[in-house]
C-alpha cells in the first residue's frame, strides 16, 4: 500500500513538473514573440554598425580558415545575426528558436542581406537533429531564459561532433533585475538596448527569469561544472567579454556584464 501510495505521489508530482514546464515554455514563447519585432530593430543596427565586426572577431577562430564548409547551429538565434555574418564564408548555418515570430523576422532579415541559411521553431531543450550533426554550436543570450538548461548542455552535446566546439554567448542576468537597472540607466541618460522597453515588458521579464532555477545559479562557474559533468573537455570561461563588444553606449548596448564559454565535445 505504501509503495502504491509513494509510486501515485511520484506520478502526480512528475505530472505538475512537466505541466509547470509548459506553461513557462509557452510564457516564454509568447513574451519574445512580442520582442520579436524590436528585437530585429536592435540587431539590424548591430548588423550595420561596429558591434558586426567585434563579434565576427569573437568567432572568427571558429569560423574563419577552416579546410572545409561547416555545419553550424545557432541555437536561440532570436533574429538571426549570427547565421548572417557566418553562412557567406561558406557554411551551412541552421538558426533556431522557440520563438515563431523571431524565425519570421531571421528569415526577413537574411533575405534582406541575401543570406543562404536555415531557420525552424524548434525547442532548445529537445533538438529534432541526428546525433553528431554539428561541427560548431553557437548561442547568445538564450542559456538564462531556459527552464531546464542542464538538459539543453546534454542535447547540445549529443548532436555536436566528436572534435566539435560550444561557444556560449551569456550573462548572469539573473542576479538583476531589467526593470531597475533600466530605471537607473535611464535616470543616467545612457543609452542602452532596453531603453525602448515599457515597464510592464521589463516587469514580464524579470518575473519570467526570477521563476527558472537558473536564475539562482552563479554563472558562468555553474556553467563550467554542468558542462564538465556532462563530457566536455578543454571548457574555458571569459568574463571580459563585454569590455571587447560594447565600446559604445547607444542602441545596441547591453547594461549586463555578459561571458563566454567555449567547450569542446572530445
Amino acid at each position: 500500500m505504501i509503495s502504491e501510495q509513494l509510486t501515485e505521489k511520484n506520478s502526480i508530482t512528475a505530472s505538475l513538473i512537466q505541466a509547470f514546464d509548459r506553461d513557462i515554455e509557452e510564457e516564454i514563447t509568447e513574451y519574445w514573440n512580442r520582442r520579436a519585432e524590436g528585437f530585429a530593430k536592435t540587431r539590424l543596427a548591430e548588423l550595420s554598425g561596429p558591434v558586426k565586426s567585434r563579434w565576427m572577431h569573437e568567432i572568427a577562430s571558429a569560423v574563419l580558415g577552416t579546410s572545409h564548409s561547416l555545419r553550424i547551429l545557432d541555437v536561440g538565434t532570436g533574429t538571426g545575426f549570427f547565421p548572417i555574418i557566418t553562412a557567406p564564408l561558406g557554411h551551412r548555418v541552421t538558426g533556431i528558436d522557440l520563438s515563431p515570430e523571431m524565425i519570421a523576422e531571421a528569415k526577413a532579415a537574411a533575405a534582406h542581406f541575401d543570406v543562404n541559411a536555415e531557420f525552424r521553431v524548434m525547442n532548445a531543450q529537445a533538438l529534432d537533429f541526428e546525433d553528431e550533426t554539428f561541427d560548431l554550436i553557437l548561442t547568445r543570450n538564450l542559456t538564462w531564459t531556459l527552464p531546464d538548461a542542464r538538459t539543453a548542455y546534454s542535447e547540445w552535446f549529443r548532436v555536436l561532433k566528436k572534435g566539435g566546439r560550444l561557444i556560449n554567448f551569456d550573462a548572469d542576468y539573473g542576479s538583476v533585475s531589467f526593470e531597475s537597472l533600466t530605471h537607473d540607466l535611464k535616470d543616467q541618460g545612457v543609452e542602452n538596448a532596453h531603453k525602448g522597453l515599457s515597464d510592464n515588458s521589463l516587469a514580464e521579464c524579470d518575473r519570467i527569469k526570477d521563476s527558472l532555477g537558473i536564475s539562482d545559479e552563479r554563472r558562468p562557474e555553474w556553467d563550467f561544472q554542468v558542462l564538465t559533468e556532462i563530457g566536455f573537455e578543454r571548457v574555458s570561461l571569459d568574463n571580459s567579454l563585454s569590455d571587447r563588444i560594447y565600446l559604445e553606449c547607444d542602441e545596441t548596448f547591453n547594461p549586463v556584464r555578459m561571458f563566454r564559454i567555449d567547450a569542446v565535445k572530445a
